[in-house]
């Protein structure tokens, strides 16, 4: 009895002192990738030689932070892990039995959740339906719908339990797919406005698993265009309008961010965004109060944390050294040779023979009669001598097919108008910028708008006035072999598949061509991506000697060629 008394008198001083078995700190510490792009060694295949960030100094990070945090530490995944690098390539198409190296990885490092990215869906089915079998944790995409049932393609949600603390973390993407992918690649499937998806999500999330800490994973930025009457970066937009995230972490736009706003509801969200090629990981310690195990209170904090500050963990790249040479292997078979050097940094301001190379294969291939075609990557390079494969995606950067359409002739002038009018600037003077650029250097460099939808044409001559507005910049003078050039006439015109399905709006707000018409425009469509079909005419050429086609100029010229000179220095150095 004696013995009772003072358990029951240490168990009352206990609760006076706030000592309970339910009253504690928890610390989570969140991380998240994004955007990875095939980076998953620090290495890069394309232009053989180091580089920064990689899943392999991510390693080093994760295996620390679990060490510090235990089961505390949270590693997510926020979709665009299929493409970017060869390695990313040579999984997708060429090694199809192995367990795809990035999911192999992620399960190394114990990724606890993932997400799908619009690049994650561009090498179609198949693909991405195998990888999401191999990852070993759940990739979510609530807003990804089957149309023959109208539920989830795939899980909407995750719950962890963490030291008494439960966590939802609802996965989503940018509902803008169909603007750049054709359908095959994505069939069966919608893709549900982001914030209405979350809106329905939470309500259920709230109502069924009641938790302590609301996540938003979302391949999305934080707020931009719409496209086709859909918001691509919503971010932002869901964590204002939907009550209840502690964190929403984003991506797609490549953009570094980690701050603060507040919602509809006065309540403080963090919006983290680490860009990509893991160069940094977004990096989020939440502190939560509990008191006889319900949480009273928490604090949110966020950063970027650099992976420079870490080193390769070699351990890791003992595990994938497999994987590692195969696809050194891979990116070092000959295909052909090249006479001289060529650069997309020339297609800004003038014929080049970079961008006419792919302009004539693409003419060879299709058998189309014009050409549409823009630098990919501002700033690619093939030297002369051997060309190898990992040339190739430094010749052509994305996983595109090559389509031929029906288009006008006034169709085909129009989408030129408002290619070279996101283009160039509208100079009044001999000293202005023959280029559309910002006041500085921006994240994305000079440009005001994506190079990737400077289109330039082939198999047409045709001058640009930079002295004119849009709607007055294209002169067309004829087809390159001399006839007469219609614009009543339809022609075929080879472009590749994210510009044939509205990519950039050049065919839809340029041409002016009803979305829903495109399709019916399209004639033919390679069965595999353009780099493939670019690669085989290089092993049956054996030897390129380009050339600039020089089907086009701007004009004036005394204008146009000096403020080319200053431009071009400006833009990419001397």
């Amino acid at each position: 009895m004696k013995h009772l008394v003072c358990l029951m008198v240490l168990l009352s001083l206990g609760c006076l002192c706030g000592c309970t078995g339910g009253d504690k700190e928890v610390v989570l510490k969140i991380a998240e990738t994004s955007d990875v792009h095939g980076c998953y060694f620090p290495y890069d295949f394309i232009r053989r030689k180091p580089m920064e960030g990689s899943l392999a100094r991510v390693s080093s990070f994760v295996k620390e932070q679990r060490k510090l945090h235990g089961d505390n530490f949270i590693f997510v995944d926020n979709g665009d892990i299929l493409q970017g690098q060869p390695i990313a390539y040579y999984y997708n198409f060429i090694d199809t039995v192995s367990v795809h190296a990035s999911a192999a990885m992620m399960n190394y490092l114990r990724c606890d959740i993932g997400n799908v990215g619009n690049h994650d869906v561009e090498p179609g089915h198949a693909v991405y339906d195998r990888w999401i079998k191999d990852c070993q944790f759940p990739v979510l995409g609530a807003n990804i719908v089957e149309k023959s049932t109208g539920k989830p393609y795939l899980k909407p949600y995750e719950i962890l339990e963490r030291d008494g603390v439960k966590v939802a973390v609802l996965g989503m993407i940018t509902p803008a797919i169909p603007s750049w992918l054709p359908e095959q690649l994505w069939s069966g499937l919608e893709f549900e406005d982001m914030v209405q998806c979350a809106k329905k999500w939470v309500k259920v999330i709230k109502e069924e698993e009641n938790p302590d800490v609301l996540i938003g994973l979302f391949h999305s930025g934080p707020e931009g265009n719409k496209l086709d009457n859909v918001v691509e970066n919503a971010s932002q937009e869901v964590a204002v309008n939907v009550p209840g995230f502690d964190v929403v972490f984003m991506g797609h736009d490549h953009r570094r961010f980690c701050g603060k706003i507040a919602n509809i509801e006065g309540d403080s969200v963090l919006l983290v965004d680490p860009a990509n090629k893991a160069h940094v990981v977004g990096d989020v310690t939440l502190k939560l109060q509990l008191k006889s195990g319900k949480v009273v209170s928490k604090t949110v904090e966020g950063q970027l944390t650099d992976m420079k500050n870490y080193q390769v963990d070699e351990d890791f790249m003992k595990n994938f050294s497999k994987e590692y040479q195969a696809t050194s292997d891979f990116v070092s078979r000959k295909i052909g040779s090249i006479k001289q050097t060529i650069t997309s940094k020339d297609a800004f301001f003038g014929p080049c023979a970079f961008i006419d190379l792919i302009h004539q294969m693409q003419l060879d291939l299709s058998g189309a009669e014009v050409s549409f075609c823009a630098p990919l990557s501002p700033v690619a390079e093939i030297k002369k001598g051997d060309i190898f494969m990992s040339d190739m995606f430094n010749l052509y950067k994305y996983e595109n097919m090559l389509y031929v359409m029906e288009l006008s002739g006034q169709e085909i002038k129009d989408f030129l108008e408002m290619s070279y009018a996101i283009w160039t600037n509208q100079m009044k003077s001999p000293s202005d910028h023959i280029m559309l650029i910002h006041d500085q250097k921006q994240a994305f460099g000079w440009f005001k708008n994506p190079s990737f939808n400077f289109d330039s044409a082939a198999g047409i001559c045709y001058t640009v006035d930079v002295t004119k507005p849009q709607g007055e910049k294209i002169n067309i003078q004829s087809m390159a072999d001399g006839k007469p050039f219609d614009l009543k006439k339809v022609y075929k015109v080879a472009v590749n598949s994210y510009r044939g399905n509205g990519g950039g709006d050049l065919l839809t707000k340029g041409a002016g061509i009803p979305k829903d018409q495109l399709s019916k425009r399209i004639i033919s469509s390679t069965e595999k991506d353009l780099r493939y079909y670019l690669m085989k005419r290089i092993e049956e050429v054996k030897v390129l000697d380009p050339k600039p086609l020089n089907q086009w100029k701007f004009i004036p010229e005394a204008w146009a060629v000096p403020a080319a000179k200053r431009d071009a220095e400006l833009i990419f150095g001397k």
